[in-house]
C-alpha cells in the first residue's frame, strides 16, 4: 500500500501503540483515585500534559486534553461566544473552515448570532485585512484556521490577532492548528490566539485525542462539560489515559529532528508537483505553503473515479476532507473554479515516511487513469 492522505489520518508508530498498551494493561488506575494506582497516572498524566504543551509552546495548566479536533473547535466557539456574550452576537470566521467549525457557526446562528463567512481568493488565500475589515464592534469571536486542510494554504493568525489587539482589543480569536501542529512552526505564546484547537491522529498518534489551549484572556472559561471536575472542572469525565499516553509519545516521536521532517516533506511536496505538472490535463490548485498537503485536479475526470481507481491499485489519496465522506467540497467550491476543474480536484498528503517512489507510483497511475479513461466533466 501507498499512503497518501497524511492530512486525513497518519499511521500509528509502534512506539506510540506500546505506550498506550502499557497504560492499557499495566498502569490502568483512575487519575481521580486516591490510592497509589490512580495517584500514579495522575502524576503520568500531568507530565503528559506537560509535553504536549511544551510543543505547542504554552504552560501546562492551559492546556486541555479532548478527545478530537472537531471537541475542541466547537469548545472554543462556544466559550468564546460565551465570555463575550455582553459585547455582541457576532462571529466572523471563513468559508473553508473544517466543518467541525462551521457547523458549529451554524449552530450559533440558530442561537441568535450573526455569521460572517470571509471568502477566499482563487488560489485559497485569506488575507488578515479581509478579517480584520469584517470584525465589528459587536464581533465576540474570530475563528480562522492555520493551515487549510484541504489546500494546505496558511493563513495569517498572528497578524488578525495584532489587529484585534489594536483595533477590537475584546474580541477573542480562535484557530483550529490541527493540520498545523508540528507540521507548520508557530508557539501558542507568540501566535496570539485565545483559543487553538489539536488533534493527536494527524501527527501519529491515536484517533480519540485531542487537546485545546485557552489563553490568559479568558477568564472562567464556560464548562465543556459539567461533572466530576476533572481537567480543571472544565471537561469532566474520566481521563482517556490511554489516548492521552499515545498522544504524548506521539509529539515527542514527531518533535525528534522535527526540521528535518519538515524539510523532507517540503521536498517531497515539491518532487510531486514537478512529477504530476508532467500529466496532461493536471493543475495545481491553490497556493498552500504548508509542507504537507497538495492539492491538483485532473480536470474533467470526476475525482471520485479517480480516488476510486487509485484505490484499487493500493495508493490512497482522496478528494478532499475525509470528513465529507463523498459530498462536495465546500473549500473547492469557495474557490469559484470552473466545473470541469473543480470536479478533478483531488488532495495528497504526505508525512515524514513519504518516499519519492510513493510519488512516482502516483503520478504513473495518474497518467494511467488519464490516458485510459476519456473526460466526463
Amino acid at each position: 500500500m501507498i499512503y497518501l492522505d497524511h492530512a486525513a489520518t497518519t499511521p500509528v508508530p509502534r512506539e506510540v501503540a506500546d505506550a498506550m498498551y502499557e497504560v492499557l494493561t499495566e498502569q490502568f488506575g483512575n487519575p481521580s483515585s486516591q490510592y497509589q494506582l490512580g495517584l500514579e497516572m495522575k502524576r503520568r498524566v500531568e507530565g503528559w500534559r506537560r509535553t504536549v504543551a511544551a510543543a505547542l509552546g504554552c504552560e501546562g495548566k492551559q492546556l486541555f486534553f479532548t478527545s478530537c479536533g472537531t471537541e475542541g473547535d466547537n469548545w472554543a466557539i462556544q466559550a468564546g461566544c460565551w465570555q463575550n456574550r455582553h459585547l455582541g452576537t457576532h462571529i466572523v470566521t471563513t468559508a473553508v473552515e473544517h466543518n467541525a467549525v462551521l457547523e458549529a457557526c451554524k449552530w450559533m446562528e440558530k442561537q441568535g448570532y450573526e455569521v460572517t463567512y470571509v471568502a477566499p481568493d482563487g488560489n485559497g488565500d485569506i488575507t488578515a485585512e479581509q478579517v480584520l475589515a469584517a470584525v465589528r464592534p459587536d464581533t465576540a469571536l474570530v475563528s480562522v484556521m492555520l493551515v487549510n486542510n484541504e489546500l494546505g494554504n496558511v493563513y495569517p493568525i498572528a497578524d488578525i490577532a495584532r489587529g484585534l489587539a489594536a483595533e477590537n482589543p475584546k474580541t477573542l480569536l480562535h484557530t483550529d492548528a490541527v493540520q498545523g501542529f508540528l507540521k507548520v512552526p508557530f508557539a501558542a505564546k507568540s501566535l496570539g490566539a485565545d483559543f487553538i484547537t489539536v488533534s493527536a491522529h494527524k501527527i501519529g498518534g491515536p484517533k480519540g485525542a485531542g487537546a485545546l489551549y485557552i489563553g490568559p484572556r479568558v477568564r472562567n472559561p464556560r464548562p465543556l462539560l459539567a461533572g466530576g471536575g476533572q481537567e480543571g472542572g472544565l471537561r469532566s469525565g474520566t481521563e482517556a489515559t490511554a489516548q492521552i499516553a499515545g498522544f504524548a509519545r506521539a509529539v515527542e516521536l514527531r518533535s525528534e529532528g522535527l526540521a528535518e521532517k519538515l524539510s523532507h516533506m517540503a521536498e517531497i511536496k515539491a518532487y510531486a508537483v514537478e512529477k504530476l505538472s508532467a500529466i496532461p490535463d493536471l493543475k495545481v490548485i491553490g497556493a498552500g505553503a504548508a509542507p504537507h498537503i497538495l492539492s491538483v485536479s485532473l480536470v474533467g475526470w470526476p475525482s471520485q473515479n479517480i480516488v476510486n481507481d487509485l484505490s484499487a491499485q493500493g495508493i490512497c489519496i482522496s478528494a478532499g476532507s475525509a470528513c465529507h465522506q463523498g459530498r462536495p467540497s465546500h473549500v473547492v467550491a469557495a474557490l469559484k473554479l470552473p466545473k470541469r476543474t473543480a470536479g478533478g480536484v483531488v488532495r495528497l498528503s504526505f508525512g515524514p515516511e513519504t518516499t519519492t517512489a510513493d510519488i512516482d507510483a502516483c503520478a504513473e497511475a495518474l497518467k494511467r487513469h488519464h490516458d485510459s479513461r476519456m473526460p466526463m466533466l
